[in-house]
């Protein structure tokens, strides 16, 4: 059975996030690297393979879907042993969902929000709103996590998985210090979650560098 094919690239916390899923369930995908500064999701080829032209993009024999929760789900359901990163107990799911919402809503609009016209313009000003978004994003996430090792239940899942690529990005905008809730919930995820060194952080490390140089200092 061939390889599912994964469209990505390493600096997209979204394409970290199937990679950790799939580390996570000993799936090994077909990685293509995508380059956006040549703009190759907008070739016709690809934009016929996803009209979204967005990364990731998976094709498993011919199947093809893009938008990582939804890959993440989908490599679960079809290639884990178990169900435990995205269990079937229909509550224990829907709150894994809803931290997948929280990724896309707050940590993931907040690196865009902020970061965006840093990656395309090199822009670092950084407007008082954009600086209530990132304390709000933080405070909100160091509050859903008090108390909890895991964002939903004993064990990590793909809330978990989900969420780390994009805040461990996300840090580049101001370190932790203030945040001990968010601080030790990821470290668990450096130290636990399979692969993790080696997905997340060369991409992670492009990010910081980036975001770093523009900057010069923390929000």
């Amino acid at each position: 059975m061939p390889r599912p094919i994964l469209y990505t690239t390493n600096a997209s916390p979204p394409c970290r996030s199937v990679l950790l899923a799939a580390a996570a369930v000993g799936l090994e995908l077909d990685t293509r690297e995508i380059d956006l500064k040549a703009k190759e999701t907008m070739k016709p080829e690809f934009i016929k393979l996803n009209p979204q032209h967005t990364i990731p993009t998976l094709v498993d024999e011919g199947f093809v879907l893009w938008d990582s929760h939804a890959i993440m789900g989908y490599l679960v359901t079809k290639y884990g042993k178990s169900d435990s990163l995205y269990p079937k107990d229909p509550q224990v799911r829907a709150k894994i969902d809803q931290f997948l919402h929280f990724e896309t809503g707050y940590l993931f609009n907040t690196l865009r929000t902020i970061g965006r016209p840093m990656f395309l313009h090199g822009e670092a000003n950084v407007t008082a709103d954009k600086i209530e978004l990132l304390n709000s994003t933080y405070e909100i996430l160091e509050n859903l996590l008090e108390g909890r090792k895991w964002m939903v239940g004993d064990s990590y899942t793909l809330a978990d998985i989900s969420c780390v690529s994009t805040l461990s990005s996300l840090t580049a905008f101001r370190p932790l210090d203030k945040y001990p809730n968010i601080q030790a919930w990821l470290k668990n995820c450096e130290e636990t979650l399979p692969n993790y060194a080696q997905i997340n952080l060369p991409g992670n490390q492009i990010i910081h560098q980036i975001i770093g140089a523009i900057l010069k200092k923390p929000l």
